[in-house]
């Protein structure tokens, strides 16, 4: 009852939204007022378009790294764990493309049909999401944690999610199916709540890129997918940046001190704590002679001594 109050809420306060499609879907104008902080380049949709270079610098960045910066912003719940996995070490990346299923019910569902009819959709519902999709996304689908019956790809869909994104993967809260033929599939990381032989079924979509929980996490269209071991962090579009360099820093910062760990010339006690006068000007000196660059934000940061 409590959902079914918050559809005719959320139709009331978002008619736009439901005015030309079959399923709660936030119109381009919604989407740029609910990422206000975004101030880049955006799809023909209003998702934030985070750029395709932070995209590929975002794989080297752990977990933690992200978790910090998130925090620091007070994005305190963009992080969620206990996955089951399709790759020992895996490194997911990319935009995400969101959608959330309720469980069905007929009378809704043949109107979500019907409407899906007349706006040329093609397949089953599930496949109406794929058809979405762009280079470097990655579906973010939210199915209740089910995963009998709630299986939301197999190894079919599996591929042409994997064509059309260029080789991402998928967060899905349910199921998925194939198992075998899907880890056919070269660098296509899954992480899901489990598989299952059934197919999808008694559910129906409720919403594409609208708001969706995932967890205990709260994610928007256009959010940065980070999937790796522990688990995956949605991090804002607007924070996307300062993750990587952010990232980029500690990395530095790390290769220093074991680099003079390892040469005897600090004691652990001094290199795991915040550095003295001494150290941070033979951290500089070590940079200069690396030759490294280091953008604005990086400097300005490195003056300040440790960033975590």
């Amino acid at each position: 009852m409590k959902k079914i109050i918050f559809l005719l809420l959320f139709i009331t306060l978002f008619p736009a939204a439901f005015a030309d499609a079959q399923v709660g879907v936030f119109g381009k104008q919604q989407l740029i007022e609910y990422t206000p902080l975004w101030t880049g380049e955006r799809f023909d949709d209003g998702r934030p378009k985070v750029s395709d270079d932070l995209l590929e610098r975002m794989k080297q960045v752990s977990i933690e790294e992200a978790w910090a910066v998130c925090n620091r912003h007070k994005f305190f719940n963009q992080f969620e764990g206990n996955w089951v996995i399709t790759r020992d070490n895996p490194v997911l990346v990319g935009r995400a493309v969101t959608a959330y299923f309720y469980p069905q019910r007929p009378d809704v569902n043949d109107k979500i049909n019907e409407n899906g009819k007349k706006d040329g959709r093609i397949g089953g519902q599930n496949s109406w999401i794929i058809d979405t999709i762009t280079h470097k996304d990655v579906i973010v689908v939210d199915l209740m944690g089910k995963v009998i019956d709630g299986t939301f790809l197999g190894d079919n869909l599996a591929n042409s999610i994997w064509v059309k994104s260029g080789g991402t993967g998928v967060v899905i809260d349910g199921g998925a199916r194939d198992i075998e033929g899907v880890l056919q599939i070269p660098d296509f990381p899954i992480f899901n709540r489990g598989w299952d032989p059934s197919y999808l079924k008694d559910v129906m979509l409720m919403g594409i890129n609208t708001p969706v929980r995932i967890g205990r996490a709260s994610v928007m269209p256009g959010d940065v997918v980070l999937g790796k071991k522990e688990g995956v962090i949605f991090i804002p579009a607007h924070l996307a940046e300062e993750v990587v360099q952010t990232s980029e820093i500690v990395r530095l910062r790390d290769q220093f001190g074991h680099q003079r760990l390892r040469e005897g010339k600090y004691t652990p006690g001094e290199i795991d704590r915040k550095w003295s006068e001494e150290i941070e000007k033979d951290f500089g000196l070590w940079l200069q002679e690396k030759g490294d660059e280091l953008t604005p934000y990086q400097k300005e940061k490195l003056l300040k001594g440790r960033t975590w």
